[in-house]
């Protein structure tokens, strides 16, 4: 397990004196550099040839307290790696992109946290245009501008239709299973096969059972998605329709949002039943494609069913 770094990057302890590590200085003097030319903190942690302690692997945080220690700029202690004017626009740079990066409200970072891409499982990128889109390289743009105002509404859609229509969210299932696998089946037939033929004895067949205990058991399956189902009910239980959307109940019930490239929103509730706010595309005015709401679907073990909003 490799320990935390006590002497910052670029030095090192050498008979009883903090000096220069001539290797790390190097990296040090490339990541300021390649920083200075627009390389982003995760690009630069992805290109570092040499490890940050040990076998640790760089990663863009590391990257970022390289650039903030004001220890390269020379103390009594540590020798200087890096002049004043490097590090002053070095810095002016980072906190000019930080100003500039999107800042999410808070009811929109909690939906964030809970949305993924359909059909990558990516989470979705929120720009400061207030649009959603996959920026997965592996996989491909929305085919539609999706508005926070779209999503947020087609979220709400969901909630108010399960609180008009709890027997959406029903799910019934075993609450403990067995299943054996053919090694199992085998063992047991062996032993079935002793009893009934006599080729061992008791204590020899009390033995062969115990030990078939122990795999027969990690094949016991338990479910709680009657619980939840429970659970889910009594949140939603005598609840007016929502005007807003609210984040705490969303917390509660859902696991997960997606959001297909093709226009279709699904909340997945916290007992596994999808109900999906489904779209129609229309491309009026000739000013792109935007959606109109129609009837939520709930899925639940494979079946579909419609359900008028509340």
């Amino acid at each position: 397990m490799s320990k935390n770094r006590r002497i910052p990057f670029g030095y090192m302890m050498q008979n009883g004196m903090i000096t220069t590590n001539p290797a790390e200085v190097l990296a040090v003097l490339t990541i300021f550099s390649e920083y200075m030319v627009g390389k982003s903190l995760e690009n630069i942690a992805i290109n570092m040839k040499i490890p940050y302690n040990e076998d640790k692997i760089w990663n863009k945080n590391m990257v970022k307290r390289v650039l903030e220690n004001e220890k390269y700029l020379g103390t009594n202690v540590y020798p200087q790696l890096i002049c004043e004017e490097v590090f002053k626009k070095v810095n002016e740079r980072k906190s000019a992109k930080a100003t500039s990066l999107c800042i999410i409200p808070d009811e929109l970072r909690e939906i964030r946290n809970l949305t993924v891409c359909k059909e990558c499982g990516k989470r979705l990128f929120r720009t400061k245009a207030e649009l959603w889109d996959c920026r997965n390289h592996e996989c491909r743009p929305f085919l539609f501008k999706m508005a926070d105002e779209m999503l947020t509404g087609a979220i709400l859609n969901i909630l108010n239709t399960v609180i008009a229509n709890p027997v959406l969210i029903e799910a019934v299932a075993t609450v403990s299973e067995y299943i054996p696998t053919s090694e199992i089946r085998c063992k047991q037939s062996e032993i079935d096969r002793a009893i009934d033929n006599g080729t061992k004895t008791a204590e020899e067949i009390r033995n062969d059972i115990l030990r078939l205990t122990e795999p027969k058991y990690k094949h016991c399956t338990y479910s709680d998605v009657n619980q939840k189902t429970e659970l889910l009910k009594s949140l939603i239980d005598s609840r007016n329709q929502l005007n807003t959307l609210d984040i705490g109940l969303l917390r509660s019930c859902v696991k997960r949002i997606t959001v297909s490239h093709s226009c279709v929103i699904e909340a997945e509730f916290i007992n596994g039943v999808i109900i999906k706010n489904e779209t129609e595309r229309s491309n009026d005015n000739g000013s792109g494609s935007k959606c109109k709401d129609n009837p939520c679907k709930a899925e639940n073990n494979g079946s579909t069913s419609s359900a008028e909003k509340g």
